[in-house]
């Protein structure tokens, strides 16, 4: 029994180190980071032109099913995110080997954390491609009001809701301290490259941080609340912000935030050790 574990966890292990599956990552990140450009774009419509369109990962989804060859690219994207969900798995079962015990388990919650977002997108992306996508908003609601339903359903709620919240702000925080630039290799830049994907990861991270704070606030005052309703997910949260005062400013800055976060995902693709 214990040699046919050790047989399957090192078969899983030869997968993930694989070429292809690297190729197909690196794939992934650039879809990752074209539903970025795509969400910074409705964004960008929501907040000057009042477009209908969902300004979330589900917006940008039925927008590119919309398209010609559409349903096609997003089972392309669906590859890519599927292999990124082994990439990410991998490095939560088996990377991050040595140096310090609490790092090493850190990272390798964050690894898996990952896998879980790039899964459900992936998953979401193929309902798309075979036409019975669905919106986040209303999975959301439809999530939350099933949750406060529950016993403890309520508290449960608000440990969701300070959970991303904790994530938006721990994105601001990346944005200043540059962490994210240990995700990528840098040696072979340019001074200049390098001060533009900076510059970019920054921006990326500040504009996806500050929204998700706001969806995090929001699922807060869902469960405070006890209105599902309240729980709309980014598409709500975008919404929000343009609907503070200079809210039209506020979300531009959020929606060039989310173009320069794809954009960032598109240098992953390239500069990223795998």
């Amino acid at each position: 029994m214990a040699n046919t574990a050790r047989d399957a966890g090192d078969t899983a292990r030869k997968a993930a180190d694989s070429k292809w599956l690297e190729v197909l990552a690196r794939v992934g990140l650039v879809a990752y980071g074209v539903v970025h450009l795509l969400v910074g774009w409705i964004a960008l419509q929501v907040a000057w032109g009042g477009s209908g369109d969902s300004a979330d990962q589900s917006g940008a989804l039925q927008n590119l099913a919309e398209q010609p060859y559409g349903p096609a690219l997003l089972w392309l994207i669906a590859l890519g995110l599927a292999a990124l969900t082994i990439w990410q798995a991998s490095e939560a079962t088996w990377g991050f080997q040595g140096g310090d015990a609490k790092k090493r388990v850190r990272r390798r919650v964050t690894a898996g954390a990952k896998a879980v977002v790039y899964l459900l997108l992936a998953i979401s992306a193929a309902r798309f491609a075979m036409g019975s996508g669905q919106s986040s908003s209303q999975s959301q609601q439809s999530t939350t009001s099933g949750v406060l339903g529950l016993p403890l359903g309520r508290a449960l709620v608000v440990a969701a809701a300070l959970i991303v919240v904790a994530v938006g702000v721990g994105h601001v925080r990346k944005a200043f301290t540059k962490k994210f630039l240990k995700e990528i290799d840098t040696s072979a830049m340019t001074p200049a490259a390098r001060k533009t994907i900076t510059r970019l990861g920054q921006a990326g991270y500040a504009g996806k941080g500050a929204a998700l704070a706001v969806v995090g606030l929001l699922l807060g005052y869902a469960a405070v609340t006890f209105d599902a309703e309240k729980a709309s997910g980014l598409d709500g949260a975008m919404r929000t912000i343009a609907a503070q005062p200079f809210g039209r400013f506020l979300l531009t800055a959020v929606a060039l935030g989310f173009v320069a976060f794809g954009l960032f995902a598109f240098a992953q693709s390239r500069y990223r050790p795998m």
